[in-house]
């Protein structure tokens, strides 16, 4: 069985990586960790819940800590960029957790906080910079942060990055690094976009995939229970209460949505709280760690929770309404079926979701299981049927806006909003 000591890693890595309980690395893992330690330039493509953020993480810390340090005041020498602050959040705590028998110093960059303990940190010198696209630039353009000495580049959750429209932003980054880099590009499915980019970022690359393209965890039962839009929550409900779920994550597709269905699970007796792009950064953390220790039972979301999301033995996740996005959803249940774990998606899908959930079997290949429950079927004139709005003057959209949409469509998350205009800048977190 190949071991991380065989991998190459210094015994301070394989120390930290035993003290995390880990005994042997995954599939990606051992395909990218030799390639990233020989210096290459890496094309990886994996899942979520595979182990992706070791596999780079365990490589950048040992080339880091086996180069000598420049003398002198500490510049940043791995720039690792993530869509989400989630995401980057938890990355950082991978660095830490990892390079705790290292010399090396790391700071995370992301939008929704305070910016002057984040300008200190980098003052004191950091090896590497964990950041979203848009603080890091605001950092750049304020001058608190010098990238020209950065020798390791990772773009992680690649995909995601296009499809929240940060591809100007990736290239500005890019131009703020040396022309000698090693790069490495992590994404969870390939597409034509992801192609073009990396063929503009990549010299050379090895090539590693664990995964088919698009593919869910293997590990994760489907199972679609066919109900009326207006009974939903009442089979949410007598889904958790009469399984005796613990802990559930549970998606729907707008904020105005996540609020409305946490505080009636609430009313109803079942512990949950929602995390969406309108919460306070402060607000999301705190939800995310009660979730984990297992205060809440229930934690709603948008698709700001589709990636990054580590949570150890997540047995459920709830798509309470089915994403636009077909990929959305290899995404959402990414979630569970993580480590070698089993997990249960589930979806709840009324009648005016039939063309979601194609599209979501197209991108399978597979026909879903379709699991009628007693006492919930749907009725003939389901397809007419929805769940009452909630009433009184703030819970009324604008006209010709759905709650949670931008100029009739859909909103699509964008957690770090630090680029935007300077009137959105002073919102933290006004996205989904």
């Amino acid at each position: 069985m190949i071991s991380f000591d065989s991998l190459g890693l210094s015994a301070g890595l394989v120390r930290a990586v035993a003290e995390r309980g880990y005994g042997a690395p995954t599939p990606i893992q051992a395909a990218a960790i030799p390639h990233v330690l020989e210096g290459r330039d890496l094309l990886a493509r994996a899942q979520t819940g595979t182990g992706k953020t070791a596999a780079f993480t365990l490589p950048v810390l040992a080339r880091l800590a086996g180069a000598p340090t420049p003398s002198g005041k500490r510049r940043v020498r791995a720039l690792i960029l993530t869509p989400t602050r989630e995401l980057a959040a938890q990355v950082a705590d991978s660095v830490a957790a990892y390079g705790a028998h290292l010399p090396l110093r790391h700071a995370v960059l992301f939008g929704g906080v305070n910016i002057r303990p984040q300008i200190a940190a980098l003052a004191r010198g950091v090896d590497i910079v964990v950041a979203t696209p848009g603080r890091l630039l605001d950092h750049a353009a304020q001058r608190t942060l010098d990238l020209g000495a950065v020798e390791i580049f990772v773009l992680d959750e690649a995909d995601r990055m296009l499809d929240m429209g940060f591809l100007p932003s990736i290239r500005r980054v890019i131009g703020l690094l040396p022309a000698r880099r090693q790069s490495l590009m992590f994404s969870a499915t390939f597409s034509k976009e992801i192609e073009r980019l990396a063929a503009s970022l990549l010299r050379n690359p090895a090539e590693v995939s664990v995964a088919p393209q698009n593919a869910p965890a293997d590990l994760v039962e489907h199972r679609i229970h066919p109900v009326d839009a207006g009974r939903k929550r009442a089979l949410l409900e007598s889904l958790i209460d009469g399984g005796e779920w613990t802990q559930v994550l549970v998606f729907t597709r707008t904020k105005h949505g996540a609020n409305r269905l946490a505080r009636q699970l609430g009313e109803g007796g079942i512990e949950a709280a929602a995390i969406h792009g309108n919460k306070s950064q402060a607000a999301r953390t705190k939800a995310l760690a009660s979730f984990k220790a297992g205060e809440l039972r229930v934690l709603v979301a948008t698709d700001i929770a589709a990636r990054g999301l580590d949570i150890d033995q997540l047995p459920y996740v709830v798509n309470y309404e089915l994403p636009n996005v077909p990929e959305d959803y290899v995404h959402r249940i990414g979630r569970t079926g993580r480590a070698g774990r089993s997990g249960l998606a589930v979806s709840l899908v009324a009648a005016d979701e039939t063309k979601q959930l194609a599209g979501i079997e197209k991108l399978l290949g597979r026909r879903l299981p379709r699991v009628p429950l007693a006492g919930f079927e749907p009725s003939a004139a389901g397809a007419e049927r929805r769940e009452p709005r909630p009433r009184g003057p703030s819970a009324r959209p604008r006209a010709g806006r759905s709650p949670g949409s931008r100029n009739g469509k859909a909103a699509r998350m964008s957690p770090d909003t630090s680029r935007r205009s300077p009137k959105a800048a002073g919102r933290a977190g006004s996205s989904r």
